[in-house]
């Protein structure tokens, strides 16, 4: 059965839930003679920016890519300091996080994560767990084709257990993604200039708008976020029917 559009808010309300690529780290260091880390740890402080201007700006919701499934393909050096990121981060922020009624979710596969960085994530979870105000939901070891095809699996299994009968269907695969229970993703943002979703929420993807901004993720903040609210605002969101507006409805 097919899955109906999500409903969002109208384009003119500006968007809920923004997905971000944090894209540009490494580039921002190149270009001052800087090592790839220094470009890394400013990226979590242009993190820390963006979460906080989001709710004055009527986003409720932020999914950020933070390590992909693909990383681990990089230098082991690089790939020990991403982790560190996140234990940094997790210890300098955690507390106003929760003070401030941000829930965290951590979409992705945790196995293979270091021990350390699976009870971090856990913990991080746990003391956010009640709060409503907003959601930062971190894609960390999170692939898009992976995480279909681990939904698909599960529905196999509990079929196979006899929990659940027919066909897999839109609505029973969506259920089964890490990102089930979720908002409905309004629109995707990737920085640095570069065009393409690199295996990020490829199912969401569907009826979100696409923005592709022309800075680097260091240098990300208030501006660049207010910048997709009001791109996101003159969009005609369509979901597959005619517009909404009369004068385009002729063309």
């Amino acid at each position: 059965m097919p899955v109906e559009p999500p409903e969002s808010p109208p384009a003119s309300e500006g968007p809920r839930h923004v997905a971000l690529i944090m894209d540009g780290n490494g580039r921002w260091a190149q270009a001052r003679g800087l090592p790839r880390t220094i470009g890394h740890r400013e990226g979590v402080q242009a993190l820390k920016r963006t979460v906080q201007a989001a709710p004055a700006l009527g986003i409720r919701c932020l999914t950020v890519f933070g390590f992909s499934t693909e990383n681990w393909r990089r230098p082991a050096e690089e790939v020990s300091d991403l982790m560190g990121l996140v234990r940094s981060y997790v210890a300098s922020d955690l507390k106003r996080l929760e003070r401030e009624g941000v829930r965290v979710r951590v979409l992705g596969s945790r196995a293979g994560l270091p021990a350390d960085i699976v009870s971090i994530i856990e913990r991080a979870e746990e003391t956010t767990a009640h709060n409503d105000k907003f959601l930062l939901q971190v894609a960390f070891n999170y692939g898009g084709r992976a995480d279909i095809v681990e939904a698909a699996q599960r529905h196999a299994d509990r079929v196979l257990a006899g929990q659940a009968t027919g066909p897999l269907d839109e609505e029973t695969l969506g259920q089964g993604l890490s990102t089930a229970g979720g908002p409905p993703v309004d629109v995707i943002v990737r920085t640095s200039g570069e065009q393409r979703l690199s295996n990020f929420l490829l199912w969401e993807a569907a009826y979100a708008e696409l923005v592709f901004q022309n800075v680097l993720w260091p240098d990300y903040g208030p501006k660049a976020l207010a910048d997709v609210v009001e791109q996101y605002r003159n969009r005609d969101r369509r979901f597959g029917g005619l517009s909404a507006a009369p004068a385009l409805a002729a063309c």
